[in-house]
């Protein structure tokens, strides 16, 4: 190969792990202009004639010990670099850290092409004006909102913090605001509308990652009142490609405000001024892919990467979280004042009401709901928020006789009920259970163990006459409602936002949310009640029915950061995460045994397993410090990647095929204990 050609470094779009890293291939002159870092490029792989789609990651010199021939690249597919050097540098590092392939990070990354949008960007670009309002910096004649001051903190506190690249836990202000335009949202989205729109005015790009789409609806309600619609792109799950594309083009062309889900941790960034994490702590920011990186840690290598600032904020702030502020890696920054709502724990009434204590919706409950449909307390009329714990009508039925659940005779799923009067199915399969009959006892009868938001509802329109019911779940979604004396019974998550707050919430069925076996169901709790907490108005009273103990007291008082720092404490005895780091692996049992005598025993505090999954699988789980993760994960993923070059012998009668590897690694798995 001559001496003056130019090398193109290619990362091939494939999720086997033997092919991740870079490929040598010259560049033809013919495409010399358009081979530049960053495009989509498809190269030959010499096996078969077969070729493979991939990014041009950089050009370098050719080695001068290699005298062989390199293939040239087969096609620059679009003009357009969408791979950024820091973006791939972030996939690089998150790979590494949870034993995965960086292609499996980049399809988070850069969403599929289309054509259509591609080239109106290009015409656009290319005439020096917008192709639409999102694809370049806003034009000289938008009018721009005034500047919005970040409320409630040390004047000028959070935003010099923010400018300065400080790594911050934010407490938030618990509380709904009224927008300009009489929209009503939390006050948090407020606080980060601001931060990021001081960053963007300041020349930087700021990213804002959210749970879900109502978090996203208000984030991009306080953004539309205070900074231009040229200056916020939206990039969330529910947008059609096109639409995903367009806003990808967008960030691409300069400092924007880059919102959406858990996905846009991986967003373009012109000169990173500042990634902000809502609600840390939702499961909904795990990433159910390969290789399952938690938009938490995505956004924690990123600011390490690139700089700017960075903040984690929250209802209730995730242990996490506070396992970085008490190692000084992240700065506590709360309010002026504390905010602590009026809390009623029903299981705190006196010993002689026992009968009240055992209700589903007690007597202090009903009085509450009472005088807020109709102002008998003094207080204005308004609606009421019923949080439940789970949607349907009776999703759980257990035999009437010895109570035992109610299993499908097809699957053993549960048996739930779907309305009023319906026949029993299973939730699993969905078979009817037309001739049910106990396994236990011989019993045909059933009965509820508990109720769903639609047989509450049904309830609560009994026991309240005349008063409308609203009802607010994953089936019957509502996003806001107004202020006029409604019962509006949501499943937890599901609430809507009422116009002035609720004048009363009822939090019902505590005791079985905490019922679920999860290391993280304090938090989730505690995260769900408060969230439904804050969407009451000002002095109104929010009721816990049936939870009692150091929880229950936590969330009256307000002693949320004071909850996180004692899980953390207990966490560390146990050596639960985040005091150590966890990793799952998960195949058949000579892989999964291949893989624990590959990995350097001193690199690990101990090795759980491996159990039994089901007759094929067995799982065990490495437990290891913060420091030792590089070298766990090196060692892990060597083994992967000889698990899946091995020859694995084809079934008899299917020559030439290749049975799947067998062998599952994630790292930091959320659902492991």
């Amino acid at each position: 190969m001559p001496a003056a050609a130019t090398v193109a470094r290619v990362a091939l779009d494939s999720p086997l792990p033997q092919l991740d890293h870079l490929f040598d291939y010259s560049v033809p002159d013919e495409l010399a202009e358009q081979a530049v870092p960053g495009v989509r490029v498809r190269v030959p792989l010499r096996s078969a004639g077969r070729v493979a789609d991939g990014y041009l990651v950089e050009l370098a010199e050719p080695d001068e010990a290699f005298s062989g021939t390199l293939s040239p690249l087969e096609a620059v597919v679009s003009p357009v670099p969408v791979l950024t050097e820091p973006v791939w540098r972030l996939a690089r590092r998150l790979a590494d850290r949870s034993a995965g392939t960086a292609s499996d990070i980049l399809r988070l990354a850069v969403p599929p092409r289309m054509v259509r949008v591609e080239k109106a960007w290009l015409a656009a670009r290319e005439a020096g004006a917008p192709a639409t309002a999102t694809a370049s910096a806003p034009a000289p004649a938008e009018a721009e909102p005034a500047a919005f001051p970040v409320r409630g903190y040390v004047a000028g506190a959070l935003e010099a913090a923010v400018a300065a690249g400080e790594r911050i836990a934010l407490r938030p202000i618990p509380r709904l605001s009224r927008l300009p335009d009489g929209t009503w949202v939390g006050e948090w989205a407020v606080t980060l509308a601001a931060l990021a729109t001081a960053t963007w005015r300041a020349g930087s790009t700021a990213i804002v990652a959210v749970p879900d789409h109502r978090d996203l609806e208000q984030l991009g309600a306080a953004l539309a009142a205070i900074a231009p619609a040229s200056a916020v792109v939206r990039a969330d799950a529910s947008q059609s490609n096109p639409d995903r594309y367009k806003g990808f083009l967008a960030a691409l062309s300069g400092p924007r405000i880059v919102i959406g889900n858990r996905s846009v941790v991986y967003a373009p960034a012109a000169r990173l001024g500042l990634v902000a994490v809502w609600e840390d702590s939702d499961p909904l920011f795990a990433e159910p892919l390969s290789p399952y990186v938690h938009a938490r840690d995505a956004a924690l290598v990123r600011q390490e990467l690139e700089g700017g600032a960075l903040v984690l904020s929250g209802l209730v702030r995730s242990v996490e979280a506070q396992r970085l502020v008490d190692l000084g890696w992240l700065r506590d920054l709360g309010p002026e004042r504390g905010y602590t709502g009026k809390v009623v724990l029903t299981a705190n009434q006196s010993a002689d009401e026992p009968a009240a204590r055992a209700a589903r919706i007690p007597s202090s409950a009903w009085r509450a709901a009472r005088e807020a449909l109709s102002g008998e307390s003094g207080r204005p009329r308004g609606p009421v928020l019923v949080q439940v714990a789970r949607p349907g009508y009776l999703p759980v039925l257990s035999c009437a006789k010895c109570g035992q659940a109610a299993r499908c005779a097809r699957c053993t799923g549960p048996l739930g009920q779907r309305r009023a009067g319906a026949t029993p199915s299973c939730g699993v399969c969905g078979a009817l259970a037309t001739d049910w009959h106990c396994t236990r006892c011989e019993h045909t009868k059933l009965r509820m163990v508990t109720a769903g938001s639609g047989r509450t509802a049904e309830e609560l329109g009994r026991a309240f006459p005349g008063t409308r019911v609203i009802l607010a779940d994953g089936d019957h979604p509502v996003q806001r409602v107004g202020s006029a004396p409604a019962l509006v019974v949501a499943t937890r998550g599901a609430e809507p936002i009422a116009e002035g707050g609720y004048q009363a919430v009822l939090l019902l069925d505590g005791e079985r949310m905490l019922a679920r076996e999860t290391l993280h169901v304090a938090e989730d709790c505690l995260r769900w009640w408060t969230s439904a907490a804050v969407l009451a108005a000002a002095g109104a009273p929010t009721v816990l029915v049936g939870v009692s103990g150091d929880l229950a007291r936590d969330f009256a008082t307000g002693r949320l950061v004071d909850f996180a720092r004692e899980e953390l404490a207990d966490r560390r005895q146990l050596r639960f995460p985040p005091a150590v780091r966890l990793a799952s692996v998960t195949g058949a049992a000579e892989s999964v045994d291949g893989l624990l005598k590959a990995v350097d025993p001193e690199l690990l505090i101990d090795v759980l397993g491996p159990a039994a999954v089901d007759e094929k699988t067995v799982r065990a789980v490495l437990r290891f410090e913060y420091a030792k993760g590089a070298d766990v994960a090196a060692a892990v993923r060597a083994t992967v990647v000889r698990n899946a070059t091995q020859r694995r012998r084809a079934p008899g009668g299917r020559p030439g095929y290749r049975p799947a590897p067998t062998l599952r690694v994630r790292f930091d798995d959320p659902e492991i204990l």
